[in-house]
């Protein structure tokens, strides 16, 4: 496969800080845009966003805001439409920046996103987060990636470890399989391999990306192992392509390239970690820079990888950036043969670009 380059466009948004983007196609040709933006990441006004690129046109509209608990942070919104071809937006919601405290929320639209429903809990168990899309199976059973952020001693950034989520009454009730070992990997993004289904998934180590497999409609993985391709402790997204490969966007490097200067994140207030344990991120590794932003295919369901595109670099953005950001990118294969990836800008806005798959 190889990949032309289009175009590319910046997301309207109100807010300064800008992340976590994902993308949906309509069955009319229609994209949506989700995404957070606030003051900053952690803060009580973060809220979910939603904007929408009609077929044919060039511009984003401005954008939807949600706002359902003032007291809670909200992040990490995906979008996904079910079998009965509603539209779900599920987002999680946590106070401050402790992620122990974070559960999940969902609104629904039976309007194609021109209008939504009030937001309930769909998981309440603190700790709950999502990040990237349910898949479905040929029996209509809805598998929803998830992790837990546990409680650490001092309720920061605790350890983590990934659970799918298996709904077979259009999301009513839900069954829950845990990934084993998978301790440290977060942000799992699920295709559809020969034999089954294949994970993939962000490592707290920022080490590499990590791969598991199922083969019982996902209720039993296998022990996450390591590809070749870099991590960053970043979020990443794979997607099954009509020809068959699997592509994944994602940071093409790692904590061993680029060490930290420091570990810790770099995107919350340092008022709001001056003070407190911070030994809880001694089993991970954060700061690590977030650039370049690449596109990779596998031919052979994910154990071998070629480069397709670099989407963004330090060469897009000035010098005056010492470590720029492009992460969280959201990628899918259009109606139009179309490669459209959104991703975060420097923090500052949500970028749309598009490739012509040849």
């Amino acid at each position: 496969m190889q990949l032309n380059y289009v175009s590319t466009n910046k997301i309207p948004s109100p807010f300064s800080h800008n992340h976590a983007s994902n993308l949906l196609q309509l069955q009319n040709g229609d994209l949506l845009c989700t995404w957070f933006g606030g003051t900053k990441e952690g803060k009580a006004d973060v809220s979910i966003l939603c904007s929408r690129l009609a077929k044919g046109e060039q511009k984003w509209s401005e954008p939807i805001i949600f706002k359902g608990n003032s007291e809670r942070s909200e992040q990490n919104p995906i979008l996904f439409e079910a079998p009965d071809q509603q539209i779900w937006l599920m987002y999680t919601a946590q106070y401050d920046i402790h992620q122990d405290t974070a559960i999940v929320y969902i609104r629904k639209s039976a309007d194609n996103g021109q209008t939504w429903g009030d937001a309930s809990v769909l998981f309440d168990k603190p700790g709950s987060f999502v990040r990237n899309p349910p898949v479905v199976l040929e029996d209509g059973a809805i598998l929803l990636p998830a992790y837990y952020s546990m409680k650490a001693s001092n309720g920061f950034l605790g350890d983590d470890y990934s659970v799918v989520k298996i709904s077979r009454d259009q999301g009513r009730t839900w069954d829950e399989y845990e990934v084993p070992e998978s301790k440290g990997l977060v942000h799992m993004s699920i295709v559809s391999g020969s034999n089954g289904l294949i994970g993939f998934f962000r490592s707290r180590k920022a080490d590499a990306i990590y791969r598991t497999t199922c083969s019982d409609d996902g209720k039993t993985w296998t022990k996450p192992a390591k590809i070749e391709l870099p991590n960053n402790n970043a979020s990443i997204q794979a997607i099954s392509s009509k020809k068959g490969s699997i592509l994944v966007i994602y940071n093409h490097i790692n904590a061993e390239q680029a060490p930290p200067k420091e570990n810790r994140p770099p995107w919350f207030d340092k008022a709001d970690i001056d003070g407190l344990n911070l030994k809880t991120l001694e089993s991970a590794t954060w700061g690590v820079v977030r650039s370049p932003l690449k596109i990779a295919e596998s031919t052979d369901e994910g154990k071998s990888w070629n480069e397709l595109a670099v989407v963004a670099s330090e060469k897009d953005v000035s010098s005056d950036y010492s470590a720029p950001e492009f992460s969280y990118p959201s990628i899918l294969e259009g109606h139009d043969n179309l490669l459209h990836v959104s991703f975060t800008f420097l923090r500052e806005h949500i970028q749309h670009s598009t490739y012509k798959l040849l």
